[in-house]
């Protein structure tokens, strides 16, 4: 279940990763070759040393003209620590997979934007060792999108929008678009969508407008979100939901860090009854290689 607008900031492009090439040639005017595959990899950037380091989201783009990483941070606000960390991980990225990597920030602060957009220098002041270029997409260059014929043409684009600007005076027309297209695809990925829009609406008024409109919308009534807003009572209906819901996030988690699946280990999710255990598997599908991981003892 994704909790915070940090997390959907970056996994909106989990979910459609050509959105963000789009949003290269689009939004930013970068010439990014036409990929003909996207894959996400596993994040975990972790060395055999005692020290952790991740990046939010990783995919790999195979064009034409070669191979490339999308290193896709979510940044809410300026942190120097970045001037060290990203380079170390494009670094380190580029020596684990040889091919290029491209580093990407996604944010809904124009502060940060502006922050993160700063190249990065590391050497002395007439000769760089090393320059980090983050491509950013944040207010100032993500389309507001507030008519519903522009939404329905490219639905991922239209929610990304929702996100990065679902406030102030607009919001009303950005987030009544943004349900309306949402309307013209299938269930199943609307309900992901639905849920990273509100976890990036900070403003409670917009997030309550938001709510509105989806209790109109019959699938969003199998999404975690529901629970927010179902009525009190039927404790046991409830109980239910919440174990479907977490049985469904622990494979569409799978699903998206590309893991296989099978057979016996669906069925073990679907008929597990512990909502601990489940939280327990979700947790571990993040960073699972392997399906049988989830089951792992410590």
């Amino acid at each position: 279940m994704v909790s915070s607008s940090h997390e959907a900031m970056h996994r909106i492009f989990q979910k459609d990763p050509t959105l963000l090439t789009r949003a290269l040639q689009r939004v930013l005017h970068v010439p990014f070759p036409e990929p003909r595959e996207i894959a996400a990899l596993n994040v975990d950037l972790t060395e055999i040393e005692p020290v952790e380091r991740r990046v939010d989201t990783l995919l790999r783009a195979e064009t034409d003209e070669g191979t490339y990483l999308f290193v896709i941070e979510s940044q809410k606000k300026v942190d120097e620590r970045k001037r060290g960390s990203w380079p170390y991980c494009l670094s380190y990225l580029y020596e684990k997979f040889r091919c290029e990597p491209i580093l990407i920030v996604t944010t809904q602060s124009t502060t940060t934007a502006r922050w993160a957009a700063r190249p990065i220098r590391l050497g002395f002041r007439d000769w760089h060792s090393l320059t980090v270029r983050p491509l950013v997409l944040g207010p100032d260059n993500v389309p507001v999108i507030t008519d519903e014929r522009t939404a329905v043409q490219d639905v991922p684009l239209a929610v990304l929008s929702a996100m990065t600007h679902g406030h102030g005076p607009q919001a009303p027309a950005i987030l009544e678009s943004t349900a309306a297209a949402l309307r013209t695809i299938d269930p199943d990925s609307a309900a992901v969508f639905v849920q990273f829009v509100d976890s990036c609406l900070a403003d409670a008024q917009a997030k309550q407008m938001w709510r509105d409109l989806m209790t109109a919308i019959q699938y969003f009534w199998r999404h975690p979100l529901a629970e927010q807003v179902r009525e009190e009572g039927r404790e046991e209906g409830r109980e239910e939901g919440r174990l479907q819901d977490r049985r469904e996030m622990v494979l569409r988690i799978l699903e998206w860090q590309s893991v296989p699946v099978p057979d016996d280990v669906r069925e073990r999710v679907n008929t597990c009854t512990d909502l601990d255990r489940l939280e327990v598997w979700i947790r571990r599908a993040m960073h699972a290689k392997d399906a049988a991981e989830l089951f792992l003892e410590p």
